[in-house]
């Protein structure tokens, strides 16, 4: 089976960063390394990682002098051993059968850059209707401006080179350019919706549910008629959620 190395970037993400860990400690794939880039983090993130290693013997921790997004994601992929990547924020959760679904899919597809749906099963019904409207954005954009969730996006080492990977002057949307400019050589789709990732909705509750809507809606009509935005014209904060 084929190996696939694991970038996480964190940030302050203590009370959560154990239970992804916790989710691939469990996967029936069980052929990956895990990087785990922590941003500078004020709190506990590096220690209660460094608790997982003796179950996950193949991670590496690695501390960052700066904060970013694609400064992270950028930093693991230059880490990482092999071939097929998987991008993961600190804060989703994983069913034990994601890599084993994934990576057969993958492979089925002869896919190198691929987006997942996000899973509302664990939350409430409003919660399901927008997960359900978001995942139908996903599914129609990806035939004619490809945009992607970065919590769980899968490349390989061969487009993140040439892409030179994830642009770090794009603070919003960089995993949207990041696919967009991987589809320009590569197909580009998204997973089936049997493969799924839960994503901690605490973003939503903190920033309001339509407010946080509204702000991505935005974001993506402006780069579909005027382009990328490498000059804060929509602001957006690495970590600005509470902990």
């Amino acid at each position: 089976m084929k190996p696939i190395s694991i970038v996480i970037i964190a940030l302050n993400e203590e009370k959560r960063i154990g239970r992804l860990l916790s989710d691939l400690v469990g996967q029936s794939y069980r052929h990956f390394e895990v990087i785990l880039v922590d941003s500078n983090s004020d709190d506990l993130t590096l220690q209660v990682a460094k608790g997982y290693q003796a179950h996950l013997p193949d991670m590496t921790i690695h501390k960052m002098d700066q904060r970013g997004v694609s400064l992270g994601r950028n930093t693991g992929a230059a880490i990482a051993k092999h071939e097929r990547l998987l991008f993961l924020d600190a804060d989703v959760r994983l069913p034990p059968d994601f890599l084993d679904n994934a990576m057969q899919a993958l492979d089925d597809s002869k896919l190198e850059v691929a987006g997942v749906y996000r899973s509302a099963e664990h939350l409430s019904t409003k919660y399901k209707l927008g997960y359900s409207l978001f995942n139908s954005g996903l599914y129609a954009s990806q035939f004619f401006f490809p945009t992607a969730v970065g919590a769980c996006l899968f490349s390989t080492q061969r487009v993140h080179k040439e892409l030179n990977g994830f642009d770090e002057q794009i603070e919003l949307c960089e995993d949207c350019d990041y696919v967009k400019r991987a589809s320009k050589t590569w197909r580009y789709r998204m997973l089936p919706a049997s493969v799924k990732f839960e994503f901690d909705p605490r973003r939503l509750e903190q920033d309001g549910y339509f407010k946080t809507g509204g702000l991505y809606l935005k974001a993506n009509l402006r780069r579909l008629f005027l382009g990328e935005m490498r000059n804060r014209e929509i602001p957006y904060q690495f970590g600005h959620y509470e902990h």
